[in-house]
């Protein structure tokens, strides 16, 4: 029977043969198309020195506007999804068709026609900037996957938890707040972590209402230094750290919950 340290060696070989045969690929694929690499150009659209001091280059400026786009959209996110969940889960037939009709239109059209509808039709009709309708269209298309999510944990939670509230005097309110929510988090976490991912992901398509953002500034780059290959490398290697580094959030927020309430 194999050792763990035996298949964590195994494991670490096949990992570097996997990418010794990605770049392999890359570079002859390359070499086919008579494409010179130019790693050496690519330092100073990430960062530049001057006399001042080091300044970021467009690159990172881009990746600061992806960073404040999903953020924003995050919490934004998380609210309409909670609101949509609970609307699902009330009493009011009209909180709950109003509900369905919002989660049925979202998710049933490209988040793309989305970003083109809000940003040519709706933008100057409610007088909003470009960002703007970038962070709404994309709050709006995470909530509602978000706010199944929500309402499938929700939902998990053992119809003694209310009953044990309700026998304690406990409002509804405060319920969900101090006692279902908590719980369904533990549930909803990794789901939740992977649309969060997703929303990193999305935020590349508002590149297209010409927002400089992290993929709008390669796309600039690409189109000055013909650097096709190396930004766009840069900018799937940005991309990539802060999925992981989500993930790994998750990771340790998952472990922290699960020490904390099992």
């Amino acid at each position: 029977m194999a050792t763990p340290l035996y298949r964590s060696l195994f494991d670490g070989a096949m990992f570097v043969l996997l990418c010794a045969l990605v770049v392999t690929l890359v570079i002859r694929g390359s070499a086919s198309l008579g494409y010179q690499w130019q790693w050496y150009r690519v330092g100073r659209y990430l960062v530049m020195v001057t006399p001042e001091g080091l300044v970021a280059g467009q690159l990172l400026a881009g990746l600061a506007v992806t960073f404040k786009i999903t953020a924003i959209s995050m919490i934004l996110a998380l609210v309409f999804g909670l609101l949509a969940a609970l609307m699902r889960l009330s009493r009011s037939w009209s909180a709950a068709a109003l509900s369905r009709i919002y989660l049925e239109f979202i998710r049933n059209t490209p988040l793309l026609i989305q970003l083109f509808c809000m940003y040519f039709m709706l933008a100057p009709i409610l007088g909003i900037s470009a960002f703007a309708s970038a962070v709404l269209s994309l709050s709006l298309f995470e909530g509602a996957y978000l706010s199944e999510i929500m309402r499938a944990g929700i939902v998990s939670i053992p119809r003694g938890q209310w009953d044990a509230a309700y026998s304690l005097g406990i409002g509804g309110l405060q319920t969900y707040v101090h006692i279902i929510l908590p719980q369904a988090l533990r549930q909803i976490l990794p789901p939740l972590t992977g649309q969060f991912i997703s929303l990193v992901k999305d935020s590349a398509l508002v590149s297209t209402i010409a927002i400089y953002d992290l993929t709008m500034q390669g796309q600039a780059i690409v189109a000055q230094t013909f650097l096709a290959f190396e930004i766009w490398f840069t900018v799937a290697a940005i991309y990539l750290a802060i999925t992981l580094a989500l993930s790994r959030l998750a990771t340790t927020l998952d472990k922290r919950l699960r020490a904390r309430y099992v």
